[in-house]
């Protein structure tokens, strides 16, 4: 949730259908925090997400109106966390068609703090400000204005691990353990080599990773610097990690280890099922979207090792609520339970997003996954979150990433020159920054 989330996130996450989130939500849009006049004094509480932020999936909308009779939660979801940004974007400049609670990616809360702070409720009317100890700091802080409004209550976070079928490794005559294959894979280039084994005697219609493009993203959630400097200074064109990461997705690329599928595509949720590839790089949000795509059947066949090249973050989310929301109050008392240790708890035991809350850390330390073969997820992750840098975040970090995983599907897909997908890739930004 997570990966997007996201399923994304991610998300990466799992979705629906983007005209029917608009249309539902649209019965949410106004400017009363209050239950907008309703006599009976029942609520719906609307709610638009991408991805799979995994809340009704593990019953929590379900817990929640049973707590409050008065209270029905409606969610609708956009799959694909970009579509789902470019249409929040249109109907906060409208003011219209925006729901109670609106989900915002970790690659986006900058340009929310610091360009659409007036757009989004400073939660510190409704308590907000007392929360501040339930989080890690950097989480608190993403979501913080310039004059100290916060705008956001933290979900996730996006640790980093290597999720790998076990059936297709025994295939390849490769290992399965976790621990061995850890070691074997502690470096990058380690982890190419063990792909290129695998494509010797892989099974039919099976490549090593699912793309490039994943590749590159969970390589430079690795850094702390990746687009902007501390300063707030543009570097990606130069930044010596990120180009690192290029290189070694193109070198997966050249070397034939890629499913060449389009995350979040189609294609790509078919693929979790039919074993095309024998391993993805996961952020903690993804192992429900595994689950969701890969079904029962997958189960026992995934397992999770820790990631090559040392910690990193990839993704991460935040619920915040819209000026125009029509139950303000209402949506502020459902975020502010959703993402509470408990509950962020419980997200993690049933869906695998790894939590932001300092208190559900410690909780979920000894969490396993049957789903994963029984893998310690609760220790990996949190050895993750641990190490993982607190990155320097830009307004543009998700557009930028867009870009530059675009060109990279043109090299693996096309088979554009690498040369020449860089250029395209600092066109796409150029256009996308004005």
């Amino acid at each position: 949730m997570p990966i997007t989330r996201a399923a994304t996130q991610a998300v990466l996450r799992l979705g629906a259908v983007a005209l029917a989130g608009s249309l539902l939500a649209a019965c949410g849009s106004g400017s009363s925090g209050t239950t907008a006049g309703k006599a009976d004094g029942k609520v719906t509480v609307t709610v638009d997400l991408f991805g799979s932020f995994g809340y009704k999936e593990a019953g929590l909308y379900a817990e929640y109106e049973k707590l409050h009779p008065n209270v029905t939660i409606k969610q609708t979801d956009t799959e694909d966390e970009a579509d789902y940004w470019k249409s929040l974007q249109t109907r906060l400049a409208g003011g219209g068609g925006l729901a109670d609670v609106q989900g915002i990616e970790v690659g986006r809360i900058a340009s929310v703090t610091q360009q659409q702070a007036d757009r989004f409720e400073d939660l510190r009317k409704y308590g907000a400000d007392g929360l501040k100890s339930q989080f890690a700091d950097a989480k608190w802080a993403a979501a913080t204005g310039k004059d100290g409004e916060v705008l956001g209550l933290g979900t996730d976070v996006g640790p980093e691990a290597m999720c790998y079928r076990t059936d297709l490794f025994q295939q390849a005559g490769l290992p399965t353990d976790r621990a061995e294959l850890a070691k074997r894979w502690s470096t990058w280039d380690g982890y190419l080599e063990l792909g290129k084994q695998y494509k010797a005697k892989a099974p039919a219609k099976s490549a090593w990773l699912d793309s490039v493009g994943s590749l590159f993203s969970i390589m430079i959630g690795q850094e702390k610097e990746r687009y902007y400097d501390a300063s707030g200074a543009l570097i990606w064109e130069t930044n010596p990690a990120l180009k690192t990461a290029w290189e070694t997705s193109v070198e997966a690329s050249g070397a034939g280890l890629s499913a060449k599928l389009d995350q979040w595509s189609p294609q790509w949720n078919q693929a979790f099922a039919a074993g095309s590839f024998a391993t993805i790089p996961c952020p903690a949000w993804m192992l429900g979207y595994i689950k969701g795509q890969a079904g029962e059947t997958g189960k026992g066949k995934w397992d999770i090792a820790a990631l090559p090249g040392g910690a990193g973050n990839w993704g991460g989310s935040y619920l915040a609520v819209p000026r125009a929301a029509k139950n303000k109050k209402e949506a502020y008392e459902l975020i502010k339970w959703l993402t509470a240790p408990e509950q962020q708890a419980k997200i993690f035991a049933k869906q695998g997003n790894f939590p932001s809350s300092t208190g559900a850390i410690a909780e979920v330390a000894g969490t396993t996954d049957p789903y994963f073969s029984g893998a310690p997820i609760g220790q990996i992750f949190g050895d993750a979150a641990k190490a993982a840098p607190v990155q320097v975040l830009g307004v543009h970090d998700q557009n930028i990433n867009q870009q530059i995983t675009n060109a990279l599907s043109e090299v693996e897909r096309k088979g554009l020159a690498p040369e020449k997908a860089w250029e395209n890739a600092k066109k796409g930004v150029a256009n996308t920054l004005g």
